[in-house]
């Protein structure tokens, strides 16, 4: 298996629109790496620069020690799971598995043991001579992964290769992904525009926006610990709420001016506009006034049922806050107009300065 390096990769369409600004990733051997962002943010053209189907503008890619980014996509030794299947619909799926060998011109007997290796591992099994249009689109999408996988790939990319399947099978396939890739230590290069499959499945992601990378690190650490407010709010929800730090202490304006919470800030701040943030289940509706917990009175505008669960949509210093009751929460008679005392424990809070970056993480 390969490591995989992208150093200083840049990708225009023309000569001013910029897709990829200066990338640099290095993805280790054996890891499920993800690429996530809202589209359009240059995720899906990254993935086809480092398999050779379109070329950059300048940069270098590397699997292991060997510079690959100046040769055709055949001789880079990838496997490609695509959006759309992309299975030959007058293959079987026998055929369709062998296919990528064929091409090869491997040997019948080895050719033979890979399929049926490939079908073993996606669990296809009894479905060799089947077409494509008896399959279900679970099943058709773990065609398209055997006959990645049969090839042995170097490398393994995988192009939203669960958003044409319903809710239900997403979870299913991307248990079953996850597995697979596990059990054959295969690196792999998986892109996404959903927060929870990234959060799922991956060991580290790559939160990607306007060609730019915002954060590489662990699903845990990137919730708990945005670098910036881009990804705070992307990955997960993030209520924000303008404030200003004065003389160690935390403001808010309001029409009669400044107004002071009841937490200082001991982190040498230099005063001045910032924005807090804090999760929705980092708020507790019944917890204590206390030096450690920021408290917030708001008024709350709307409830959502969700069964294990509510979500509050309150208002508060013109912000408008949302907030996750657990079910124990949940049997509190509340109403819409009433004003309720949140607080939010000091581990909790974030505040990110003006150019949206992350000033201080847990004041």
């Amino acid at each position: 298996m390969s490591n995989i390096k992208v150093l200083d990769l840049n990708k225009s369409y023309g000569s001013s629109k910029l897709v990829l600004d200066n990338i640099n990733i290095d993805i280790e051997s054996g890891e499920f790496f993800t690429l996530l962002g809202p589209s359009g943010c240059g995720k899906t053209t990254l993935l086809k620069v480092i398999s050779g189907f379109l070329p950059h503008n300048s940069g270098e890619v590397f699997f292991g020690a060997e510079r690959v980014d100046k040769l055709p996509p055949h001789r880079r030794g990838i496997g490609m799971v695509f959006q759309d299947y992309a299975i030959f619909p007058h293959l079987t799926v026998r055929q369709n598995i062998a296919f990528g060998l064929k091409v090869r011109k491997m040997a019948a007997a080895e050719s033979a043991r890979r399929v049926a290796d490939a079908i073993r591992l996606v669990r296809l099994d009894g479905l060799e001579d089947r077409m494509p249009s008896s399959l279900s689109g679970g099943q058709q999408q773990r065609v398209g992964i055997a006959r990645a996988l049969s090839i042995q790939p170097r490398l393994l990319l995988m192009d939203e290769p669960l958003s044409n399947l319903d809710a239900k099978l997403r979870v299913e396939m991307r248990d079953d992904i996850r597995k697979i890739q596990r059990d054959q230590g295969l690196t792999t290069i998986y892109v996404t525009h959903d927060q929870e499959e990234a959060l799922a499945i991956s060991d580290r992601i790559c939160v990607l926006s306007a060609g730019k990378v915002q954060q590489i690190d662990r699903p845990d650490k990137i919730y708990r610990h945005p670098a910036n407010m881009f990804v705070a709010s992307f990955l997960g929800s993030m209520n924000f709420l303008a404030v200003r730090v004065e003389s160690g202490r935390l403001a808010v304006d309001t029409d009669k001016g400044p107004a002071e919470l009841n937490m200082r800030v001991d982190t040498g701040l230099a005063d001045g506009s910032y924005t807090l943030g804090f999760r929705p289940e980092a708020v507790d509706v019944r917890g204590n006034d206390d030096a450690d917990s920021l408290r917030l009175d708001a008024g709350l505008r709307d409830i959502t049922y969700l069964g294990r669960e509510a979500i509050l949509a309150l208002a508060a210093h013109g912000a408008h806050i949302s907030a996750n009751l657990r079910d124990r929460d949940i049997g509190h008679a509340y109403k819409e107009g009433d004003m309720l005392p949140l607080h939010i424990r000091r581990e909790q809070l974030k505040l990110f300065a003006p150019d949206g970056v992350l000033a201080y993480d847990g004041l």
